[in-house]
């Protein structure tokens, strides 16, 4: 871990990382008549706009729920559900794709710990039910989850289908009950919220305790065969 911290790239890529995350919770949030003004300059490309630009954006250590809510005020629940969803989908794609891109197996190659490589075969075997169940989880950032997932060996489709699942519970809540914008919570987002959190604890703790044998069955004995001479 000391050789990995020390390696100017991996600092580089921290300190990136933090500083983005920092700039963008500080950054104050747009108002609902800024967006709808942005929206209007855009015109009849806007649904693709917005999706190319919530795609990319959420790679970087960005929360994603000023998107989210902006769906749904822009576009209505059907179309604005789709498009957060859509977009969510792809911009952990192009995370898990641009980490092992960036190098990926140097990184790896430097997490001996034993406790490191039990944690990752698991990701590796049963991943899905992990990253499922942290994307129920709100107070989890996206973003990390997608760098983790990266730097592990979960393979990706399992890993994408998990995602989907997992943001579409929370995703339908915000973009139909959210109002973050206008600075007031609807109460049934935080019921809807509550839920999610819970589904996603006991996932994580069945993920715990399911317990994978990896010692190969027991090769079965066979009966010697006699030949007649």
């Amino acid at each position: 871990m000391t050789r990995l911290i020390r390696d100017p790239r991996v600092v580089a890529l921290l300190v990136g990382a933090a500083a983005l995350f920092v700039a963008a919770t500080l950054a104050p949030l747009p108002s609902p008549r800024q967006i709808q003004e942005w929206a209007t300059s855009v015109g009849p490309a806007l649904p693709l706009v917005f999706f190319i630009v919530h795609a990319v954006v959420t790679v970087a250590p960005i929360p994603r729920t000023v998107f989210t809510v902006s769906a749904g005020l822009l576009f209505g629940p059907l179309l604005g559900i789709v498009l957060a969803v859509g977009a969510t989908t792809l911009s952990a794609a192009l995370a898990i794709l641009l980490v092992r891109a960036l190098d990926r197996d140097q990184v790896a190659s430097r997490l001996t710990h034993p406790a490191v490589r039990a944690i990752d075969e698991r990701l590796r075997r049963r991943g899905w039910l992990a990253v499922g169940s942290l994307r129920l989880i709100a107070a989890v950032p996206f973003s990390v989850i997608n760098y983790c997932c990266g730097l592990s060996s979960i393979r990706f489709w399992p890993y994408m289908t998990a995602t989907l699942f997992g943001v579409l519970p929370g995703t339908i809540g915000t973009v139909i009950l959210g109002d973050a914008l206008t600075g007031t919570t609807h109460p049934g987002l935080l019921v809807f919220s509550g839920a999610c959190l819970a589904v996603g604890v006991v996932g994580l703790i069945v993920d715990a305790r399911w317990k994978t044998s990896t010692t190969p069955p027991p090769i079965p004995a066979v009966a010697p065969v006699s030949v007649a001479e």
